[in-house]
């Protein structure tokens, strides 16, 4: 943090650090792009964009997917009507995971679970296409450590669409996305959040397979853009804003709340 050759600080610590580790990077002035999920609770986030605006730093929650080709064309066909209004969105993200208490991804204090690590994936997409939910539904299967093996959820919007989302660590899923339309559909093939390929169902027609561009793993892009953002000055990226991250987190900590997952600083 203190070395002037470092221009930005990607935070990629458990999720549990994710809160502090930003504001030493703020306090110390760096620009900091934030590791999904950005934090453990909507306050912490709402603190963590306050400095960064009253500091006049870029910070930027490590949402990936939102700079990754084949989700800026999904969001070009759905913006498009192409499909039409979208009545449903189905999408899942699970992995059979080694059940070791130790590790990240089953400790308690290092804010694991299925729903912050991977179930992130499955909300975000349909929080991009569909906006913030009017209702949320969700239950989830506890680990003896306290975090979700699995989670399922469902949601609902004021235009009348719903989602069905899902995210496991017992289970290696299909990992695909599925938006339903008033005139078709269209399909994010495995694994939907960094695919190479759509398919486009018209109503009255044959399906079109759509193939994407991705550069590595795909994780150029993202950087790509904060680089760019940070040349312009900017505070906060204008594809993925700090409203964004408020709401994602909202939504993140009442899932949590309705299938019990409690994380130690809740109380704070």
């Amino acid at each position: 943090m203190a070395d002037p050759k470092v221009d930005v600080i990607y935070v990629a610590s458990p999720h549990s650090e994710h809160y502090e580790h930003t504001l030493l990077c703020l306090n110390a002035g760096k620009p900091v792009l934030c590791e999904k999920a950005f934090a453990l609770q909507t306050q912490q986030v709402r603190e963590m964009t306050a400095l960064a605006k009253e500091k006049g730093l870029f910070l930027m929650e490590a949402i990936w997917s939102r700079f990754h080709p084949a989700i800026l064309q999904t969001l070009e066909i759905v913006q498009s009507g192409q499909i039409g209004e979208v009545v449903h969105v189905q999408a899942d993200f699970g992995f059979k995971a080694e059940y070791d208490v130790t590790k990240r991804l089953f400790n308690r204090d290092l804010a694991g679970g299925s729903l912050y690590d991977i179930g992130l994936y499955p909300l975000f997409i349909s929080k991009l296409l569909l906006g913030v939910p009017d209702e949320i539904k969700a239950v989830g299967t506890l680990t003896e450590t306290g975090v979700d093996m699995n989670c399922s959820m469902a949601l609902r919007y004021a235009s009348g669409a719903t989602a069905s989302l899902f995210s496991t660590f017992a289970a290696k899923t299909d990992t695909t996305c599925t938006i339903y339309g008033s005139k078709g559909q269209l399909f994010i093939q495995s694994r939907f959040h960094e695919t190479t390929g759509l398919t486009f169902y018209p109503e009255e027609a044959m399906p079109q397979s759509i193939s994407t561009e991705r550069k590595g793993w795909g994780y150029a892009y993202e950087a790509e853009h904060v680089q760019d953002c940070i040349r312009q000055g900017l505070t906060e990226s204008p594809l993925l804003p700090h409203a964004f991250s408020i709401e994602l987190m909202e939504s993140l900590v009442e899932i949590r709340r309705q299938i019990g997952v409690v994380y130690p600083g809740d109380e704070k």
